[in-house]
This record gives structure tokens, C-alpha cells and sequence, in this order.
């Protein structure tokens, strides 16, 4: 796989970067605005478009570990009799609530039907608002990739290389298409998603990808395949995927990216209008750069007027969500 020149990925940077600036002003006025009415918010979504099932929840993962690994055997008491882990545990828990409640008040007055996760795998910190299954568009095309790195181990055909470019930096359909095939289509995608990790995610059948169902936890999930080391695929692979995602054409690059700061954001989005309704299916997952941390962040959202209204509801979910997220953290 041969990484593209050095001089194209700087050129795009400082342009996304100067294009940025402007999101990120108007998303620290957007974030204020809601910030303020976070502290009197009831939030309820039963009468409006957010997801019946809409939760905001979050996550502590201690250096990296799960769950299962710790035991009472490797716990250390205190004079008190107190477990030792129980001070860190209860520092953990308090960011959690701290994050759960400023993502609900930052994105519970936003109308629509949408479900919103921030991660920061580093800190092993995560929220989330939303846990309604939603079709994934073009977003796919991340997951379909991944898949076929993984069926590989790694090693892909010119053309393969050629149709993955075109897949992620331009969204080229045929070439989805083509590698949505060389993975085994709906079976070879829900094997390679068993093994990534996705609980929620049911790859689309006879040959429409594009309405593969999925959740925003999963493709949280999924982009932790892709940037970090907690994952099936190898180093090469996750380079070479983050690569193409930080290379999307220009007018394609909106979403998760108005909450980014750093101007190096790597991103896919998804677009589809509905044929029954006409309505479109809005979706937006990448790596942001914010308060010099590196956030994974996933909008997924339908049932908007038009495109260019479900952009608008993304962008704001994100840079709200992204806001209250490293607010929370500071604290």
C-alpha cells in the first residue's frame, strides 16, 4: 500500500484548517448557548425527535483494563478496611456522572432523531446519548475497509488499493461496490464486525450495503479498531485506513469536523435520502483533535428535510457533544 504524497496531505490540512476556523468559532458560540441552558434543562425527548430509546451514558475504563480483569485478589486494602481501588474507583465514577450529565444537558435541547458518542481513548473516558440503531449510508465504506485489511491480513491488490482510495476520500460507490464483494458481502462484513467487536451492527443484504443498521456505540467501537491498538487489525493496516480518512475530498469533509481544532481531522460520511419518505439519513464518525486531545467521535441522525439540514444537525450535535465532553473533563 503506498501512502500518498506528503505535499497533498499538508496542502489539505491548511485548507481544511482555515475552513475549520470559522466552524470553530460558531461552535464555541453554540456550545455557550447551550451550556447555559444545561443548567436548568429537564431533559425529555419522549414528545420530540430524539431517540425513544435516548440515554446518555458513559464509560470509565481504568489504564486500558476491562472489567474482567480486575479481582479481588489484586486489590490492595486500606487501614480502614477499605478495598485501595475504591478512592480511584469513586474519582472514575464521578467523571463518568460528570460526562453523562454535560452531554445530556449540551445535546437534550437539540431537536431531531440522532444518538451522539465522544471517547477519549487515552484517558479511558466515554459518553453517549442515543442508543437507537440507525442506517449507516455511506459510513460503511470505514467498516467495509477494515474488513477486507482483516480478511487479508493486510495485503491488498492494486486495484484494490486504487478502489479503497476511491471509496473513502471520494465515497465512489461502484468501488464500495467492489470491495463490499471481495469481502463476501453481507456474511464476510458481519463475520469481520464479530470479530471488531460490534454487537449492534447487521450488514445490509442482497448487495446494499449502504443500509447496513449499526449504532453509534458501534461505530465508536469501529473507529477504535481503526485508531487504536486495541484492535484486530495490525499497525500497517490502521495507518493506512487513518490515512485515507484524513484525506477526504473537500466537499465532503463537514460533520465531526466542526468540532475539531487541531485542522487534521480524519472522517467518513454518510448521505441517503430515503425512498419511502424523502427524508435523509445524516451520519458522521472520525478523530477530532480538541483541547490537544484526540477524540473519537460518532453522529448518526435521520429523518431530516434535506441534506444540508441533516449536515447542520451533525455538525451541531458534534461541536456541542465534543464541548461538554472536554468541559466535563477539565473539572
Amino acid at each position: 500500500m503506498t501512502a500518498p504524497p506528503e505535499s497533498r496531505t499538508s496542502s489539505r490540512r491548511r485548507e481544511r484548517h482555515t475552513r475549520r476556523t470559522r466552524r470553530i468559532r460558531r461552535a464555541a458560540v453554540v456550545a455557550l448557548v447551550l451550556s447555559a441552558l444545561g443548567s436548568w434543562l429537564v431533559v425529555s425527548r419522549s414528545t420530540t425527535g430524539a431517540p425513544a430509546g435516548a440515554v446518555a451514558s458513559a464509560t470509565v475504563t481504568a489504564g486500558g483494563g476491562g472489567a474482567e480483569g480486575a479481582t479481588a485478589d489484586g486489590t490492595e486494602d486500606s487501614a480502614d478496611g477499605t478495598p485501595g481501588g475504591a478512592t480511584e474507583d469513586a474519582t472514575e465514577s464521578t467523571a463518568a456522572t460528570a460526562a453523562d450529565t454535560a452531554l445530556a444537558a449540551a445535546v437534550g435541547a437539540l431537536d431531531g432523531h440522532f444518538a451522539v458518542t465522544v471517547a477519549d481513548p487515552d484517558a479511558g473516558t466515554s459518553a453517549a446519548w442515543g442508543d437507537d440503531s440507525f442506517v449507516t449510508a455511506s459510513i460503511v465504506k470505514v467498516d467495509i475497509l477494515a474488513a477486507l485489511l482483516l480478511r487479508n491480513d493486510g495485503v491488498l491488490t492494486g486495484d484494490q488499493q486504487a478502489a479503497a482510495a476511491l471509496m473513502i476520500e471520494r465515497s465512489d460507490n461502484a468501488a464500495a461496490t467492489t470491495l463490499f464483494d471481495a469481502v463476501g458481502g453481507a456474511p464476510g462484513l458481519d463475520a469481520a464486525n464479530a470479530a471488531f467487536g460490534l454487537t449492534g451492527t447487521t450488514a445490509g443484504t442482497d448487495g446494499f450495503w449502504g443500509l447496513t443498521e449499526t449504532t453509534a456505540a458501534d461505530q465508536e467501537q469501529l473507529l477504535r479498531v481503526v485508531f487504536t491498538e486495541d484492535s484486530p487489525l495490525g499497525s500497517a493496516s490502521r495507518a493506512y485506513l487513518a490515512k485515507l480518512m484524513g484525506l477526504v475530498a473537500d466537499d465532503q469533509d463537514w460533520g465531526v469536523s466542526a468540532a475539531d481544532q487541531g485542522g487534521a481531522v480524519k472522517l467518513k460520511n454518510g448521505w441517503l435520502s430515503r425512498d419511502s419518505t424523502g427524508l435523509w439519513v445524516v451520519n458522521s464518525i472520525g478523530l477530532v483533535e480538541y483541547g490537544g486531545r484526540s477524540l473519537l467521535v460518532s453522529v448518526l441522525s435521520d429523518g431530516s428535510a434535506s441534506k444540508e439540514a441533516g449536515i447542520a444537525l451533525v455538525e451541531s450535535v458534534a461541536s456541542a457533544a465534543v464541548s461538554s465532553f472536554a468541559d466535563a473533563a477539565r473539572e
